[in-house]
This record gives C-alpha cells, structure tokens and sequence, in this order.
C-alpha cells in the first residue's frame, strides 16, 4: 500500500484538516456509527432481530404512520404557503418587503414548543384574546388545538417560513431575459407565472418540500405539547416517552426507533436529490434585478391579505403568550385589577432551575456558536484551496456535516447517549448526566449552520489570494490570520449568530441529554407546561422571544458589512 499521500497530507499543510477532520468524526460520525451498530447487533453480531421486533410493534408502526402522516401533510401545505409568499413578495411590486420578510421568516426562529404553548394559550378556554373578542370555547370543552390537524397546522406555521425562504433564494437568481422575452411575446403575468416561474422553480420546490418534511419529522416540540392529550403519538414522542419511563435499560430499542426515523429522514433526502437532478434546468444569462410586476388596484388587497397573515400567525399566538405572563393564575382575564409582573420576577429572580437553565443555555448555545466559526473557518478554507487528497478529505466532512445536520435532533440525542453513558478512557469521567454532552451535540447538529454562510463568503474570494501570500512566504497560520480570517469573518460572525439562535432555545438535541444541575431554557420551559405551570412556561418562554427577536435585530444591524445573501430577510 502506497502511504506517501497520507505522509504528505499529515506532515505539511492537511494536518489541520485532519485534525479537524478528527473533531467532526468524534462530534457528527462516531455517535451516529455507535447508534446503528447497536440497533442492528444481536448475540451473535449483525442481526436485525431487534429491528424486526420494532417493525411489528403496533406501538412503532402507529407512530411511525403518524410522523409520517403530519410531516407530509405539513410539509405540503407549508409549500403553498411558502411559494405563495415568495411570489408575492418576490415578483410584485408590494410595499414594506423587509419588514416583511423580517416578520415572516420570525416564526422560524422561535422555538417549536414556545410556538405550540402560544397556540395552546391563543385557542384555548382560558385565553385571554379570545375572551376579550367573545370568541373563547366554553370552559372545560376540548381544546381545538389537540388533535391531528392542530398539530399539522403549527407544523406548518413553523416551517412555512423555510420554504418562502428557499423560493425567494431562488426568485433572486431568476434571469430577466426569460420574462422580458415572455412579455414580448404577448404573455401576461398569469401565464408567465404558470409557464415559466413555477416550472423554473420546480427544482427548489422539491427541495422546500423535502425539508419541510424533514424538519416536520424530527420536531419534538409540537408533536409531544400536542400530541400527548391527542394521543397522536409519533416516533421523536414515542422514543422521549420510553427512555423518559424506562431510563438507559431500553437503550437498544429505543436506538432501533431511532434508526428508524433517521432511515425515513435519509430517504426522504434521497429522493429529494433524485428528483432535483431529473429536473435540473440550465439558464444562458447572467441574473439580474427582480421583478416587479404592478398589481394596480389589487396591490392593496394582496398587502392586506399578507398582513393579516402575519398577525394571525405571529401577534395572535404571541399578544396570548405575554397576556398569559401577566396574570396570577391561568384561566383570569387580564385587566387593570389582574395584571401583574409576578410571574417574570419570579423565573427571573426567585427560581434557581431557571436563572441555571438560562446560563447553561448561554454557555452552552455561545460556545458551540464560537466552536462551529473557528472550524468553519478553517474546513471552509480547504474547500475552497484544497487540491487532491486535502480537497477529498474536506469535501468528505463537509458531507458528514451535512448528514447529521439532516437527521432529528431525537436521533443524535440517542446517538450521544449511546456513545457518552459509559466513561471516556483514560480520563475515567462519562459525559452522560453533564452540561457537557449537550455541548457538543450542539456542535454536531447544528455544524451546518455555522458551514454555510463561511463556505459562501470563501466562494466569493479569488484563490490567487492564497498563491499570492504563499509565494511571499506566508505559513498556513500567517494566511489564515492575515488574509482569510479577516476577510470571512463576517459571515462566520453571521453563522455563529445564527447557531446560537438555533441552540438557545432549542429543546429536540436536549430532551434526553438535561438532568438536574444541566437544564436548559427548552427543557424548562417544556417541564413548567408538562407540569402545569402554565403562567411561569409563558413568561419564561416570552422573555426567550425577546431575547431571540433582539439578537436578529442585532444581526440586521451587522447587515452592512456582511456579504449580500448571508442574512436571509435582507436583499
């Protein structure tokens, strides 16, 4: 065998890439080995006894048909939601776009079970919108919101905004010409819409879709607040429910549960990228400017219609969530008499697990956020330099990146359980029960977030750069530091925000890793509506909307001198 490549890639500048190659193999590859291997090992090796079990499992196939069921529900009327904002927005001349689509993509960043207890607030018996309007259910009735169609409308709420966001994307990147040779040629903007734009965009379509369904699919949030008095089980929600009951002893069969939703996710994307290369398009011409076609005296009513959207979508469930704060005792209608700041300083100032759960969440979210851009930094500069083996090598991470980016948060929580309950060697001490685990699970599943904006703001850059400060004698280390750090480091800065975003609130990676003394804002807030504290879950979870609402508004403000696409809702 011939070791002369690998000698050479070690010894010169690929050791820093196999080093970081090592760190997202013992974060992303490891674990998510460990979990398959033990899912489908018997007494005697390979055995899919175990997985056979699973698949007879009336429990198992009724929730997998469940998360099946809602996620593809979900996912395609997020699609039509998504390509109809996207449109409209995109294609017309509507007033107020980045506001809007400031307001739009919101939804998204926002918790999933801070969306489902808003909703739960916004609908219920008790809700204080509602009684103002004279619209609330009789008390004692059942809550509208539990049941399959509730829990596929809040799937859908939450991932609209996903969707809308790669159509817009891709709207961007719609070459003029086709529509001005379309105009000349008599078509008027239906039939340019039905003949050219959508068909354009069919591609992007597929992809929207499929990650609408994936997201759908590992959403944990939702599905437990929802499902659970619905009895509308699916798989994240059957596999939290037995290692919640059972503890680490039903390991084994909850990890074929696992494997099993990660299959579903992997084949989704499977057929996603099939598809997308069957209907892949080439475009003659350079992108240009967007259109704007005048809606005349329908503009009106579309910027109304968008609007009400919004507001039912976004103030509705979070004027019910701040109303619910600001009372003694859920159920009291708010007013004058009963409002109160109780509830805040209470989460605030007086409850230990929550001012712990904040910072743990901080530490944790902000030092996966700085991990995730120095490694981006440096995996980004070998995609875009690398040559030969270094280039394989960071093209193969990069790919392990996105792979667990891609599978449920559920399924790495199982992953990293499996792989950290049992002491590291050497060092005689076991992850499992501490703030550390969650900390890179973190790191492993939100990696991709941090990759994207670096590995964009690398592509925008001339390789010469690098042949340039190599020939004047730079080392690898005096590049990076004088030339391509600084030069990516608004993106990555923008990543980071945004990783830190994502894992702040996040509940789905954390759900089984938390345990007392490592609890984190999601599992908190979850634990205080589970357990029928509903005035403090509200208040804690408005105070994370805030938070999350004033970091994107920080990152708008960090606009000017980033790259033009690297923040989503500006242009």
């Amino acid at each position: 065998m011939n070791l002369r490549p690998a000698r050479r890639f070690l010894s010169g500048e690929g050791f820093p890439l196999a080093a970081i190659l090592l760190v997202v193999f013992f974060f992303c590859g490891f674990p998510l080995l460990l979990l398959f291997k033990i899912g489908l090992s018997g007494e005697d090796g390979l055995s899919l006894a175990l997985f056979g079990e699973a698949l007879a499992s009336r429990s198992v196939l009724r929730a997998l048909w469940h998360s099946f069921e809602s996620s593809f529900l979900a996912a395609g009327f997020a699609t039509l939601i998504g390509l109809g904002l996207a449109l409209t927005i995109g294609l017309t001349d509507v007033r107020a776009k980045g506001p809007l689509v400031f307001l739009i993509l919101l939804p998204m960043m926002i918790p999933p079970h801070v969306t489902a207890i808003s909703w739960i607030q916004a609908l219920g018996p008790a809700s204080p919108v509602l009684q103002w309007l004279g619209l609330a259910p009789e008390p004692g009735s059942t809550h509208p919101i539990y049941s399959r169609e509730g829990i596929v409308a809040l799937l859908t709420i939450q991932h609209s905004p996903l969707v809308f966001l790669i159509q817009r994307a891709a709207l961007r990147s719609f070459p003029r010409e086709l529509s001005d040779a379309a105009r000349v040629s008599g078509a008027g903007g239906w039939r340019l819409l039905t003949r050219i734009v959508v068909p354009l965009l069919a591609p992007s379509l597929l992809s929207g879709f499929a990650l609408a369904f994936v997201a759908a699919l590992g959403n944990f949030g939702i599905n437990a607040l929802l499902g659970i008095p619905a009895r509308y089980t699916t798989l994240p929600v059957l596999m939290w429910r037995r290692l919640a009951s059972f503890g680490p002893d039903v390991l084994p069969n909850v990890a074929v549960i696992a494997i099993i939703l990660a299959l579903v996710t992997l084949a989704a994307l499977a057929v996603q990228f099939h598809f997308q290369r069957r209907m892949r398009l080439a475009l003659v011409g350079l992108p240009q400017a967007p259109l704007a076609i005048r809606l005349g005296r329908w503009r009106g009513a579309s910027e109304a219609g968008i609007w009400l959207f919004v507001a039912a979508t976004l103030l509705l469930p979070l004027v019910s969530l701040l109303a619910t704060a600001l009372v003694p005792t859920y159920g009291l209608p708010l007013s004058w008499a009963t409002v109160t700041l109780d509830n805040f300083a209470e989460v605030i100032f007086y409850q230990s697990v929550t001012a712990r759960a904040f910072l743990n969440s901080t530490l944790t979210a902000g030092t996966a956020a700085l991990a995730i851009a120095v490694l981006s930094i440096g995996l980004g500069y070998y995609l875009i330099t690398g040559r030969g083996l270094v280039r394989k090598a960071a093209s193969a991470t990069a790919t392990q990146v996105e792979i667990t980016f891609a599978i449920p948060g559920l399924v790495i929580s199982i992953a990293f359980i499996l792989a950290f309950i049992r002491p590291l060697p050497l060092v005689d001490f076991s992850l499992y029960g501490t703030i550390w685990i969650i900390l890179i699970a973190y790191v492993s599943a939100f990696f991709a977030v941090g990759l994207k904006p670096v590995a964009a703001a690398y592509t925008q850059l001339d390789v010469s750069l690098d042949d340039a400060a190599r020939v004047s004698g730079a080392g690898l280390m005096r590049r990076m530091r004088k030339v391509f750090a600084p030069l990516v480091a608004p993106a990555a800065a923008s990543g980071a925000i945004l990783v830190f975003l994502t894992a702040y609130n996040e509940i789905t990676v954390s759900a089984l890793l938390w345990s007392t003394g490592s609890e984190t804002i999601g599992t908190v807030i979850f634990n205080y509506e589970d357990g029928g504290y509903t005035t403090l879950a509200a208040a804690m979870a408005a105070i994370t909307v805030a938070a999350t609402v004033l970091l994107m508004f920080g990152l708008n403000l960090l606009a000017p001198r980033l790259q033009p696409g690297v923040i989503p809702w500006r242009d």
